[in-house]
């Protein structure tokens, strides 16, 4: 299991601080829309140069056309992976499957801060089991690398197979905010995260670098 630290920073010098730190025990660092609106294009290109990889954390949902446009971009500025939704449909996440020197195509499923009465605000009143698996089951078949679950569905999409599994809501504690769906790292690993993406545990840290640490000896076989 890889970690992937959320750079959600308000700047490039904060995010360029933040990879010079954690780039020996960190190799994986994400780009969402708070950074990538502030900064663009270029984080991407400073995140390479340190020698680490970007996870573009954009939610690529729009037309076909525009979505692959971007998805190809993205690929020739060396991203490693990028996030589509999957309830974009079959239409938009083909086109980008077929893409040649593509990145990696992470399909979001159910946001970690929605629960079951969020879903049904929207018209969706499957239970949050239920909507991650039928998703899931749409990445596998078009030929999606990866999906984006909550620590709490990685048995679903698990139980599908042949899908990089990437987990958000990771905390260290019981603590409560804009994330309702949460586990530990040790148990994310447990249950079968491939890679699991944490932000506000570690970038909110007083020593970050002590964070990473801890969690990587935690999620160690030997521990």
């Amino acid at each position: 299991m890889e970690i992937i630290v959320a750079l959600d920073v308000d700047n490039i010098f904060q995010a360029e601080a933040f990879v010079d730190l954690l780039k020996e025990k960190v190799k994986i660092f994400k780009i969402g829309s708070k950074l990538f609106t502030s900064e663009g294009p270029n984080t991407i290109e400073m995140i390479n140069k340190k020698g680490c990889n970007v996870f573009l954390d954009l939610k690529y949902c729009d037309i076909p056309s525009v979505i692959s446009s971007a998805v190809k971009i993205a690929g020739e500025k060396n991203v490693f992976a990028v996030s589509v939704h999957i309830s974009g449909g079959k239409e938009m996440l083909e086109k980008c499957v077929c893409l040649k020197n593509r990145p990696l195509l992470w399909g979001i499923s159910v946001l970690t801060s929605l629960d079951e009465n969020n879903l049904k605000e929207i018209g969706v009143f499957r239970k949050i089991d239920e909507q991650v698996e039928t998703l899931a089951k749409i990445a596998k078949e078009v030929g999606l690398d990866g999906v984006v679950c909550s620590p709490r569905e990685i048995g679903i999409v698990k139980k599908i197979g042949g899908l990089q599994i990437i987990v958000p809501g990771i905390r260290l504690t019981e603590e409560t905010d804009d994330q309702k769906r949460t586990l530990s790292p040790k148990k994310a690993k447990e249950k079968g995260a491939d890679y699991i993406v944490v932000g506000r545990p570690i970038i909110q840290a007083e020593n970050p670098l002590t964070i990473v640490e801890t969690i990587l000896k935690e999620c160690s076989p030997q521990f």
